[in-house]
């Protein structure tokens, strides 16, 4: 690897975010703040190198300069908002003329909104920078979803088409009613919530510390921790990280309460009916679910 970085290869640290907990906690900051995910990966260049030719990013991208100093060339777009399987590829079009010529150093931050052709350039200087990526929820994953949501119920969307491919008169209208404003709006936050992956660097800390629970401990909500809460007749469901823990609906106010929690609390202040063994047993779960910490 040394020797292919001297001849001028970028050294390139895929997903960052899954490895490097400070990272990871920077990211899951970023998609409470945006709603979208945030990945990010980190470039090495040497000096005098180009890591990449000209091309486009399918995500919206934060360079962010860690040491030295790269110079960016952005162009405008040659496809406008390209898919995640539409890569940038010669046939597309050739840049235009740049319509930015900037030199980043370290602290420096670029915003290269999805689409926008752009290419990198190291000077006598290493160079290091970050990528964060933040990957939109669009409306073709908004209607994605409508459409599979509604197949579950209208047998017309599941029935086979016929060679002629006329399609039936009702087909869009079974569709229309799952597109309103609040369906896609719960639709896209469910699916942001359900797909966070968990950060979590102290795993074993906290198992221990759960020998020494009681009332008087005091509990903090993960602050990584991205959840809902529903509740009906039944039961209350937390959502977070692709699990839903399920409980009596008798202590939704409990966990309301610590999905709320901004600040360190202790058990004897929740509110709600439990009593003291049930509060233990309540905590107990949701420090090895991750959801609380042990401050």
């Amino acid at each position: 690897m040394a020797d292919e970085f001297e001849r001028g290869a970028t050294i390139v640290l895929q997903a960052l975010h899954l490895y490097h907990p400070p990272l990871a906690r920077f990211c899951r900051d970023l998609e409470r703040a945006l709603g979208h995910p945030a990945q990010t990966n980190a470039y090495y260049t040497p000096r005098s190198a180009q890591g990449f030719e000209v091309h486009h990013d399918t995500h919206d991208v934060f360079c962010v300069q860690v040491e030295g100093e790269k110079r960016w060339l952005v162009y405008p777009p040659v496809l406008e908002l390209p898919l995640r399987d539409q890569k940038y590829t010669k046939e597309m079009g050739k840049p235009g003329e740049a319509i930015l010529d900037v030199t980043l150093r370290a602290g420096d931050t670029l915003y290269l909104p999805r689409g926008w052709l752009h290419e990198a350039r190291t000077s006598d200087s290493h160079s290091l920078h970050l990528t964060v990526g933040v990957a939109t929820y669009t409306w073709l994953d908004a209607l994605k979803a409508a459409l599979e949501e509604s197949a579950k119920e209208e047998v017309e969307l599941r029935r086979g088409v016929s060679m002629s491919g006329v399609r039936p008169e009702r087909l869009l209208q079974l569709v229309a009613p799952r597109l309103s404003s609040e369906a896609v709006a719960t639709r896209m936050r469910r699916a942001f919530v359900r797909n966070r992956r968990p950060v979590r660097d102290d795993l074993f800390d906290q198992l221990r510390a759960l020998e020494e629970l009681d009332l008087d401990t005091r509990l903090v909500r993960n602050e990584t921790v991205l959840a809902d809460l529903s509740v009906d007749d039944e039961s209350a469901t937390l959502s977070y990280e692709g699990r839903d823990l399920r409980f009596p609906v008798r202590v939704a106010g409990e966990l309301e309460f610590v999905l709320a929690a901004e600040e360190p609390f202790r058990l004897a202040e929740l509110p709600g009916p439990l009593d003291d063994e049930g509060r233990l047993v309540l905590a107990r779960r949701l420090v090895r679910e991750g959801f609380l910490r042990i401050s």
